[in-house]
């Protein structure tokens, strides 16, 4: 996906002088800057409208956001990073603003997730003290690159200020949990209480990771605002 990804962009970029040459009205714009915000975060975008067919953008998005939640009985407190860039093929294919847009996104989100537990807390079929748990802890991450797919309006070729809007779906695959530990007193205890709970943080892992393969696919929605030179 990200071969055919890179193809398009090559595409575009390769026959947008040549495709400039179709006529557009006089007072038209091919150079847009402005801010997208949305699901994929708040950030920049910079784009060139060959004609009234095609065009080409790049954006990106960054955002910090805390979200609560449980998971078989332990309170967990996460924390997100949205940061990603991508490189869209637009295709107008009524000339106007509305839109088919594809392409390529570098894609850095990722996440932590931390709980401490202060009662006993019951960790697969056992119940645990708070001395015992200690703070759990994990990240997650998706892979680095993805491909993405939205409809939208982007404006006509006018120039000056336009809003803009587009939704759709950024394929990323699944969410990873990764290092998922404790430091509480039996996270390195060799008795047999030790070895059964380390046991059930496995399966407490393996459980989220479950949970995390449900999302496999990222919805975008952002809405925007340009101006077009």
């Amino acid at each position: 996906m990200k071969r055919i990804g890179v193809a398009a962009l090559c595409a575009a970029l390769v026959a947008g002088p040549a495709l400039a040459q179709d006529h557009a009205p006089a007072e038209s714009g091919r150079v847009s800057f402005g801010v997208t915000a949305g699901t994929l975060g708040v950030g920049p975008e910079i784009g060139y409208r060959a004609n009234q067919t095609i065009g080409v953008r790049a954006n990106g998005g960054f955002l910090s956001l805390d979200h609560d939640f449980s998971a078989d009985g332990i309170d967990y407190r996460g924390h997100a990073k949205l940061a990603s860039g991508g490189v869209i093929v637009d295709l107008y294919p009524f000339g106007g603003g509305f839109r088919i847009s594809g392409g390529a996104r570098y894609n850095g989100n990722a996440g932590r997730l931390r709980a401490t537990p202060n009662r006993p807390t019951q960790i697969g079929g056992m119940i645990f003290t708070p001395q015992q748990i200690g703070t759990i802890t994990g990240r997650a991450d998706v892979r680095e690159f993805a491909p993405q797919l939205t409809l939208g309006y982007g404006g006509s070729l006018r120039k000056g200020l336009s809003f803009n809007i587009e939704a759709g779906a950024l394929f990323q695959g699944a969410v990873r949990i990764r290092d998922f530990t404790s430091n509480g007193s039996l996270a390195t205890d060799q008795t047999v209480a030790g070895t059964t709970y380390r046991k059930e943080l496995v399966k407490q892992r393996n459980d989220l990771q479950d949970k995390a393969n449900d999302y496999q696919v990222y919805p975008i929605l952002q809405v925007g605002l340009k101006y077009r030179f």
